[in-house]
């Protein structure tokens, strides 16, 4: 079983995706099943319609999956197994306010050691319990430190250990009830029964505390991890959602398309057979081990150059549907501007001016309008060579007071691929595009 758990808090990252596939694809591999779960616990930063907008998000990318919840769901079941670690005397009652904690921290920066819980309350028990609720004196539920190691294995880490002092004894339910991230998220990796968990190496401190909860909760199962490595931004710095790549729906907003974003963070830091694919293809080669340990740079050149080829190997009439239209030859004009542009925004700003009406005004305004009569009083002309003598003729046009007229009443630009080649994938609207 392995899980996707994005929080509803901010755009998508391109990390989050990344992981999203992976997950995906190691669980289509070993037939495992794939579930999400929304970790909104954090209700303060929860965004409204965040939510939705990944699980949209997911769907782009194709990436099905089996179940899908939100953490606060299962809020009574955290707070049921909280209780019981009291219980059982291995968590306790802690009244420290925050002015004491403060003071602590303070006294340990100036001896310049590490803070951790000085214990102040771990005798108390959960015989404590209903007098604090009687008095409404604020509490929280701290887990008590391990006293040996944590080991952890992880597939691009490696094996390591914790120190029980760094794991500490850390808050697991909150003054108002709500549990912590570590203990929400360790106890439902343990409900649902989560064998890998593959997630970034942001997460890494947080591995030995959530294998201790589990520990404590009596959670025999194996969990292995894969804490992939930081994606960097082009100034080697960590790649966050103030960075516009850094968000997904910036990315298609910018007109980059699902499979050549997903080609592209599979082939992030990753040796591949080859460099364009989709993502069917990848799941017969696809080896999580084989992927770097260090961190990769997001490199947006790269980006743009694959999505050209994925605009390129479209099939043409799924593509003219991006720019309002269901022909195939308007996906042909599309791909003959691919070498000038690499995503859809780049392309509709070719395409739109050939359909959209012409700007008379200017160095060319009567050759264009002479131009313009000709072309709406022609029999339909098959061939551009053929249909070009017909303009000269007609006109008595010629050089560059011919050529580029024709072109601005044709493509609406002075630049762009050959006319020879526009003209026989345009001819059907040609009144509309000569206007």
């Amino acid at each position: 079983m392995l899980r996707f758990a994005p929080s509803p808090t901010g755009d998508l990252h391109v990390g989050d995706l990344r992981v999203a596939i992976f997950n995906y694809m190691v669980a289509k591999q070993k037939d495992a099943n794939f579930i999400v779960r929304i970790e909104d616990m954090d209700k303060e930063r929860n965004i409204t319609g965040k939510d939705t907008e990944i699980m949209d998000i997911l769907e782009k990318f194709a990436l099905p999956h089996d179940s899908v919840s939100h953490q606060s769901e299962n809020l009574h079941i955290h707070q049921t197994l909280a209780i019981r670690l009291l219980e059982e005397k291995k968590a306790f009652v802690c009244t420290c306010t925050p002015e004491q904690l403060d003071a602590d921290r303070k006294e340990a920066e100036e001896n310049k050691v590490t803070y951790r819980y000085n214990g102040r309350c771990t005798s108390m028990g959960a015989e404590e319990l209903h007098k604090l609720k009687e008095e409404k004196t604020p509490f929280v539920l701290r887990i008590k430190a391990p006293e040996a190691p944590i080991v952890t294995h992880d597939l691009f880490k490696g094996e390591f250990e914790t120190a029980p002092d760094e794991v500490d004894s850390f808050v697991i339910l909150n003054s108002d009830g709500t549990p912590t991230y570590d203990f929400a998220s360790a106890c439902d990796d343990m409900i649902s029964g989560i064998t890998l968990i593959i997630r970034s190496e942001e997460h890494l401190s947080d591995t030995p505390r959530q294998t201790h909860i589990k520990t404590l909760l009596g959670y025999e199962q194996e969990t292995k991890y894969a804490h992939l490595p930081i994606i960097l931004n082009t100034e080697g710095k960590k790649m966050s959602r103030d960075d516009d790549a850094g968000s997904v729906k910036w990315l298609f907003e910018q007109g980059f398309i699902p499979d050549a974003i997903a080609n592209y963070l599979i082939l992030l830091g990753n040796q591949t057979p080859k460099e364009i694919f989709i993502m069917p293809e990848a799941l017969e080669w696809f080896d999580l081990s084989t992927l770097s340990k260090s961190p990769v740079k997001f490199d947006i050149d790269r980006l743009r150059s694959i999505n050209r080829e994925h605009l390129r190997r479209m099939d043409d009439k799924r593509l003219s549907t991006l720019f309002g239209f269901a022909d195939a030859d308007i996906g042909k004009l599309a791909k003959l501007y691919l070498e000038e542009a690499s995503t859809i925004n780049e392309l509709e700003s070719k395409i739109n001016p050939i359909f959209t009406p012409k700007d008379f005004e200017g160095k060319w305004s009567a050759q264009m309008h002479t131009m313009e009569d000709i072309i709406q009083n022609a029999p339909m002309i098959n061939d551009f060579n053929e249909f070009k003598a017909h303009i000269l003729k007609e006109s008595g046009l010629e050089g560059e007071s011919f050529f580029t007229p024709l072109r601005l009443i044709l493509t609406g630009a002075e630049h762009g691929p050959e006319l020879s080649e526009i003209y026989p994938l345009i001819k059907p609207y040609l009144l509309e595009v000569a206007s």
